[in-house]
C-alpha cells in the first residue's frame, strides 16, 4: 500500500517517519519524500493513530488524489532544487510531464487552482530558499549558487532575489537566518 505524506521536505523527515511507522508496527518497503510504500495494508484505526501521529509533528497523511499530485509536484520540484544540479537550460513542463506521465498544461492548471501559485512561482520561491541557505552557509560564491540553480548569470538571480526578498543576495548574506522561510510554509 503506497501512503502519500505532505510536508516531507528533507532527510530529516525520511527518519521521523521512519521512527514512526516503527513505533507503529508497520513495516515499509520504502520511504521517499512525500511517499512510504508499505508491506501490507494496514486495518483502518491503525492507519488513523498513524495519521494522528504524523499531523502530532508536522506531516499530513493524504488521501485525495489531488493533494496527492499537488504534493507529488512539490516534492519533484524540491528534489530537483536540493541536488542544485539543475541545468541552465531545463524545461521543467518536460520534466514533471515525464516524471508523472502526465499533460504539463494540466498539472499547471491544477496546481495554479489548489495552490494560488503558479508550478513556476513555486519553482522559484524553492530555488531562492535554497539560494538564502547557500549564502548563509557561505558555502559557495554567488556564482556558483546561480549556476547550481540554473540561472543564466548572477545577473539574472540577483535580481530575482531582490524582486522576491526585497534585497540583494549580499544584504540578505549581513542579514542572516532569521530571514529564511521553512520550505512547507513557501505555499
Amino acid at each position: 500500500m503506497k501512503l502519500m505524506i505532505k510536508n516531507m521536505v528533507c532527510p530529516r523527515c525520511i527518519m521521523s517517519v521512519e521512527q514512526l511507522l516503527g513505533q507503529h508496527g508497520f513495516n515499509a518497503k520504502a520511504v521517499r519524500l512525500g511517499e512510504v510504500d508499505l508491506a501490507e495494508t494496514p486495518e483502518p484505526h491503525r492507519l488513523q493513530q498513524f495519521s494522528d501521529a504524523l499531523q502530532a509533528i508536522g506531516f499530513e497523511l493524504l488521501d485525495d488524489q489531488k493533494k496527492q499530485l499537488i504534493d507529488r509536484l512539490k516534492t519533484l520540484l524540491l528534489e530537483k532544487v536540493q541536488t542544485g544540479s539543475i541545468e541552465e537550460h531545463f524545461s521543467m513542463s518536460k520534466y514533471l510531464a515525464g516524471a508523472l506521465h502526465k499533460d504539463y498544461s494540466n498539472l499547471s492548471r491544477l496546481f495554479s487552482d489548489v495552490e494560488g501559485v503558479t508550478l513556476e512561482q513555486y519553482f522559484i520561491l524553492q530555488k531562492i530558499e535554497k539560494a538564502k541557505e547557500w549564502l548563509i552557509y557561505g558555502e559557495h560564491t554567488l556564482s556558483e549558487i546561480a549556476w547550481k540553480l540554473g540561472y543564466s548569470s548572477t545577473q539574472h538571480l540577483s535580481s530575482q532575489f531582490k524582486k522576491i526578498t526585497g534585497m540583494t543576495p549580499s544584504q540578505f548574506k549581513e542579514r542572516g537566518s532569521p530571514l529564511r522561510k521553512s520550505l512547507d510554509d513557501l505555499v
